[in-house]
Formats: structure tokens, C-alpha cells, sequence
């Protein structure tokens, strides 16, 4: 009866190959699940069971089980078992420009080191519920009707205090306008710009197409500033003719990760004043630094000629829907009209909450800890691409929540099907580029801060099997 356990258990079939018992077993089990014999969502042996059934140890059957875990070739959950991952089927010929290689409608992928989300599971869920218990008990009654479009004086408050001294932002409060995201003030600034007449728009030559989209929606056109080894060559807007506005990630420059040089900014302020324009700066991450002094917002240089738009989605959460923009002075009536005749969209009770958050240090706070949880990402994203790929140079890592890893020239469509392949959700380069740029760097836009700790050293492991 010593062995009763070995009674139990799944079948599996296996043909073992080679003297390398582990690497037999890993190599059987991978061909089983690439021949699709194994389907997604199988239920494997314990490894107790399976080191019975062939005759092996079972540190022998638990080591390859948490290798092909590590892999993305299989999933272990407690009290679920070891189960075949869902895996993305191997695609052939090249990949439409700037795509990710598919998945099917119902796999997810293992890992996920997309660009353009912090760690969600920081959220500082014990403060956040502080700041909401003391919000709502101060919260005049008046603040649960309908509210001020341009949003609750108490956050606008908070927030001019705030950008001034952290971001380097002239701001009061009467400037500022609150809206759901920062595509939420896009598209505000899209409508009044083609009310005033304005026919162009001139983007960096890599960006989020879902901001070229909104604005070209608005009726606008979009053409692309040149880019060189020192960014964005702003100079180039004097050339440009019809253009009303520049759109600039200045601080940090999306996906590219440079900041946008002094004389470049100045250039941008000049065009602005000379030629009535206006500066649209997005200033999505600029809390986070780690290898340079902070770069404070362009807006600080010409508070009427910028736009300055800012976010708690990489702070904090997008799901939040929290954004806001300081704007000129001029433009505060025209764009509250934009936004309509009440708060529709930004929940009142969050914005209080908000702002009893910046107000009591919190949010200081939870930038401080998360720059330093993040610089650690970044540091050993770095240590293990030199170990792994010592060719691949790694670039934008002084600051931000990403890092881009460029790819020999061709080679960024294959890398993006490994990954795939690999369980890994990845984001090429080329994804990001303005359809006027024509195709000249290949690489991947690492998102550091998106995987939460438990998945953290997988996705690494992972990223760095498929670099070339």
C-alpha cells in the first residue's frame, strides 16, 4: 500500500526520448500540445501520478511542469492543477503593419508587457478608501447634484498647488477643467480647434493611433514632424502651412522615450506665439524619472500658448477616469461650452476623494514608492536583456513605465509571432509609427510596469526567449 497514490490519477501518454529523462519529458509534452493532442485547458497528471506511470522521480516531473509553467506552454494553479496553457496557433507570412500577431477569440495570454499601463495591482486601495471616507463625510450637499463642467473646485484647487510645484505648471484653479481621461480632452480640444477654423493638427512621427484617430474624426489633418537622434525636430512646424496646433509628448516622448531638448521646446514655443498656434502637451508619466534630474512641463515656458494635459491613468488607474487640463486663458470659456452646461462624465464624489488624496500627502506618497518599484522593473529589465541578448540595445529607460529594445532591421514581425507563441502579449515598434513615416527602426515597446509581482519574473523569462 506505500504506493496507493500512484492509483490515482489521469492517464497520459508519453514516449520518452533520449538519456535526459527532464529533457525527454519537457520535449514529449510540448510536441503533445504543438500537434494539438493536448488540448487548451487539459488537465494534466499530478506529478506524483506521472512520475509513477514512467517510471521516473518526481522532482523529475515537477521540474519540467514548472519549466514549460515558465515557458507559457502549461499553467498551475492551486486547485485547479497543471493544465495546458491557451496558446496563439503559429502564423505564417508577414503581419500587417504595426499588428500583433492574433490570438484566438477566447485565449488570453499568459503574460502581458503592453505599454501604457502601471501595475494595477499597487493601487493604494487602504489610503484611496481613507481619502474617500474623509471626502464623503466633508462633502457639501450641493456636490451631489449636477456640478460645474469644468469640474469640483475642491480638486481644481488641489491641483493647481500640486502641478506648480511638482510639474512646474502655472496653474489656478479657475484654469483648470477636469475630464474623463485624457482622450476626453483631446476630444474637447479637437472641437475647438475646427470651430476656430484650424485644418491641421502635426503629430510626432510615433504616437497612440487612437489619438490621431479622435482628432482626424474632428476633421482634422494630421501630417508628421521629422524625427531624429534628438527627438521630435520641432523647427520643421515653421515650414508648415494651415497647422493650428502641435500635439507633444515633451517630457517623455511616447513610445521613443527621449525628452524633447531645450532649444527644440523653445522652437515649439516660438512657432506657437509667432504664428497664433497652440501647443497640446500631454504629460502622461512625467512623475516618473530615475536616471535624470525632472523635466518639468513645456507649459511652464508659455502658459497661453500651451495646453497642458495631464492623467492619474499611469499614476494611479485608468479605470479611474481622472484627467485634466490647464488651459490658456482664452480658451477656458470655449472649451467649458465644449463640455456642456454640467459635469456629465467625472464623478464627483472621485474627484472629492482625489482631492483629499493630493491634499494629504498620499499621492506624493504613492508616486515616491512606485518610482522606486518601478526603477527596480527597469533595472533588472535592463541586467537581463545584457545577460540574455547582450546585441539588443535597450533605449527611453531614464524615465517612464516603458522601455524600447531595438530589433535587427526585419526582424520585428518574426519576434512578435515568438512572443505570441510564447504567451506573451507584446507591442512591436512599428505599431506606433504615423502611416507618412516610412518604416526604418523595428523594436518592442516594453511595458516594465503592467505585470503584477506574481507574473513579474515570467514575463521577463519570457521576453527574453524570444530575442533574437
Amino acid at each position: 500500500m506505500a504506493n496507493d497514490w500512484a492509483t490515482f490519477g489521469a492517464d497520459l501518454h508519453l514516449e520518452l526520448r533520449g538519456a535526459k529523462l527532464r529533457t525527454g519529458l519537457m520535449d514529449a509534452l510540448r510536441e503533445a500540445v504543438r500537434s494539438g493532442r493536448l488540448e487548451a485547458g487539459a488537465r494534466l497528471p499530478s506529478s506524483r501520478s506521472l512520475a509513477a506511470d514512467l517510471g521516473v522521480a518526481r522532482n523529475t516531473v515537477a521540474d519540467a511542469y514548472a519549466e514549460l509553467v515558465a515557458e507559457g506552454w502549461l499553467t498551475a494553479r492551486q486547485g485547479s492543477g497543471t493544465r495546458v496553457a491557451r496558446r496563439a496557433a503559429p502564423r505564417r507570412g508577414p503581419a500587417p503593419r504595426g499588428a500583433a500577431p492574433a490570438r484566438p477569440a477566447s485565449g488570453r495570454p499568459t503574460y502581458s508587457l503592453k505599454a501604457g499601463v502601471p501595475d494595477l495591482a499597487s493601487f493604494p486601495r487602504a489610503e484611496w478608501l481613507k481619502a474617500s471616507r474623509r471626502a464623503l463625510t466633508a462633502a457639501p450637499h450641493e456636490a451631489f447634484g449636477y456640478g460645474d463642467p469644468r469640474g469640483r473646485i475642491e480638486l481644481r484647487t488641489a491641483l493647481a498647488e500640486y502641478l506648480a510645484r511638482a510639474r512646474g505648471v502655472y496653474a489656478r484653479p479657475e484654469r483648470i477643467v477636469i475630464c474623463s481621461g485624457f482622450v476626453h480632452g483631446l476630444m474637447l480640444m479637437g472641437q475647438v480647434l475646427r470651430a476656430r477654423r484650424a485644418r491641421e493638427v502635426a503629430v510626432e512621427s510615433y504616437g497612440l493611433d487612437v489619438h490621431w484617430d479622435l482628432l482626424t474624426r474632428a476633421g482634422l489633418r494630421l501630417p508628421a514632424l521629422p524625427l531624429d537622434v534628438r527627438g521630435t525636430r520641432t523647427e520643421a512646424l515653421e515650414d508648415l502651412r494651415g497647422v493650428g496646433a502641435v500635439l507633444l509628448t515633451a517630457a517623455h516622448q511616447f513610445p521613443l522615450g527621449g525628452a524633447l531638448p531645450p532649444d527644440r521646446r523653445a522652437a515649439v514655443v516660438y512657432w506657437a506665439r509667432a504664428s497664433g498656434g497652440l501647443v497640446l502637451e500631454d504629460d502622461y508619466d512625467g512623475e516618473f524619472r530615475y536616471d535624470r534630474q525632472p523635466v518639468g512641463a513645456l507649459q511652464g515656458l508659455d502658459p497661453e500658448r500651451v495646453v497642458y494635459l495631464g492623467t492619474s491613468s499611469k499614476s494611479l488607474a485608468p479605470g479611474l477616469r481622472l484627467a485634466w487640463m490647464v488651459l490658456p486663458e482664452d480658451l477656458v470659456d470655449e472649451v467649458t461650452a465644449a463640455k456642456g452646461t454640467v459635469d456629465w462624465v467625472s464623478s464627483a464624489l472621485d474627484q472629492l476623494t482625489f482631492a483629499e488624496f493630493l491634499a494629504s500627502g498620499a499621492y506624493d506618497r504613492h508616486v515616491r514608492a512606485m518610482r522606486l518599484r518601478y526603477r527596480r522593473r527597469r533595472d533588472q529589465l535592463v541586467e537581463a536583456v545584457a545577460a540574455h541578448s547582450p546585441q539588443t540595445r535597450v533605449s527611453g529607460i531614464a524615465a517612464g513605465l516603458h522601455a524600447v529594445l531595438e530589433l535587427p532591421p526585419g526582424t520585428e514581425p518574426e519576434v512578435l509571432r515568438s512572443a505570441a507563441w510564447q504567451g506573451l502579449a507584446l507591442l512591436g515598434l512599428n505599431r506606433f509609427r504615423h502611416p507618412e513615416v516610412p518604416p526604418t527602426l523595428d523594436g518592442l515597446v516594453v511595458g516594465y510596469a503592467t505585470p503584477p509581482d506574481s507574473g513579474w519574473n515570467g514575463a521577463l523569462r519570457a521576453l527574453c526567449r524570444v530575442l533574437p
